[in-house]
């Protein structure tokens, strides 16, 4: 049995303006393209590695080695800057761990050997892993629950469009010579831009607003908690210990860093030609996160104790399916593994809208922090861990076969897996709803 939560009545005042102000949409849009370029040095990396590997004589198990060091940076930043947040307040960190930090990015693309490019890639590692908790711990403060599935929804939708019109572009710096630092050179300079329009234009909700209205105008904007008890009391609900093994262990991820190397490495096309299915499988994730935080929200709306739930894991459960059948068969031209990974960029783009909204629901409001950092740390450390296994493995056996057993097959596990959530998850939301 989980121990009882703590109740926490937040204060009153005697009239109070709504939680979400009109501008929250804006708000959000400025969040997703900031946290968008957070990712896109991974983005950069996965796309012209082929280049970088000719560049640099790598072997495939460097990709690995680069993504891996780069998400270990983000599973022991991510509390880091939460903590660095409650002092300083999460504007003013997003500001410099977010869009600052992009500096890094570009110098990266001055690497002359591939040491130089795993530290540089690291030291930017470590900044952008402020990003995904804070941001996450603000939507919540915009969004009350009934519309947080389609806010997570737009906030990733956003990060996919910008990625799927940054991608074919980077592609194709495959085709000069040294293309791919140019591809560091305009990550880095976009995100410092992001940054500044942060800084411009964000204003930071109170914590806790969307759940008590009437208290947003005189909580302080910005402040977070994350103390030892705090993860104690975080880690001893049931439902966030079985939703951080379940992202542990999916490996969805690393099809998206192996997914142009694939295309390249097991079936013939060239890198520039690869990099074409990039845009259909980041826009449909766009449709994906958008339909899918609708869709979530609807199901809770219709089925309010497990909507969410069930269909994030029909969602995972359809992705490990098609993606035995997306990466066994020999499809006769690159727009069929375009449609094929439309689809899977599709399902892919479920989860966040349907879990941050669990995530939220099982929390409260000054812990969702915390509660964050934990579970894009756990993401992080699943991302680091299979792509090093995946690239080490793929130098073994090949990629087909280990996309066979490490994508495809463990994904379905992993969504057969996520039938053990639903009874802690029905116990523990009701807990927070009696105590807000």
């Amino acid at each position: 049995m989980s121990p009882p939560i703590q109740k926490s009545t937040p204060p009153r005042a005697a009239s109070g303006s709504p939680a979400a102000a009109p501008s929250r949409w804006r708000q959000l849009a400025l969040l997703s393209g900031l946290i968008s370029m957070d990712n896109s040095e991974t983005s950069v990396l996965s796309t012209l590695f082929p280049a970088l590997r000719a560049a640099l004589g790598l072997p495939l198990s460097a990709l690995g080695l680069l993504v891996a060091v780069g998400k270990l940076m983000w599973m022991l930043f991510g509390p880091v800057w939460v903590v660095v947040a409650q002092r300083f307040g999460r504007k003013n960190v997003l500001v410099v761990c977010c869009g600052l930090w992009g500096l890094w990015t570009c110098a990266a693309g001055l690497a002359q050997n591939f040491t130089q490019m795993l530290v540089l890639c690291t030291i930017a590692a470590a900044g952008f892993a402020g990003g995904g908790p804070l941001v996450n711990g603000i939507l919540a403060d915009l969004f009350g629950d009934s519309s947080r599935g389609r806010a997570a929804g737009v906030l990733y939708g956003g990060v996919a469009l910008l990625t799927a019109v940054v991608g074919p572009l980077m592609g194709q710096l495959s085709r000069i010579p040294d293309g791919w630092r140019y591809g560091f050179f305009i990550s880095g300079g976009i995100t410092v831009i992001f940054g500044v329009l942060v800084w411009r234009f964000f204003d930071d909700p109170a914590v806790g607003a969307a759940d008590h209205p009437a208290s947003a105008g005189i909580r302080p904007a910005g402040t977070v908690r994350l103390s030892r008890r705090d993860i104690r009391e975080l880690l001893a609900g049931r439902t966030l210990r079985l939703i951080l093994l379940q992202r542990l262990t999916s490996t969805q991820f690393a099809f998206v860093t192996f997914g142009v190397v694939y295309l390249v490495s097991v079936r013939g096309f060239s890198n520039a030609v690869a990099s074409l299915v990039i845009p259909f499988a980041y826009l449909s994730y766009v449709a994906g996160t958008v339909s899918g935080g609708i869709i979530s929200d609807r199901a809770q709306r219709r089925f309010p104790r497990t909507g969410r739930l069930a269909a994030w894991q029909a969602a995972t459960l359809g992705w490990g399916v098609l993606a035995v059948l997306g990466t066994q068969i020999a499809w006769p031209s690159i727009w069929a593994y375009a449609g094929v990974f439309a689809i899977l960029g599709f399902l892919q783009g479920f989860p966040p809208g349907a879990n941050r909204p669990i995530v939220m629901a099982v929390t409260r409001p000054e812990q969702r922090g915390a509660a964050f950092a934990l579970l894009l740390s756990v993401e992080s450390a699943g991302w680091a861990l299979g792509t090093l296994i995946i690239s080490n493995l793929g130098d073994l056996i090949g990629l087909q076969a280990t996309f066979l057993w490490l994508v495809a097959g463990l994904n379905i596990a992993n969504g057969l897996f996520m039938t053990l959530i639903y009874r802690h998850y029905l116990r523990e939301s009701n807990q927070i709803k009696e105590i807000r």
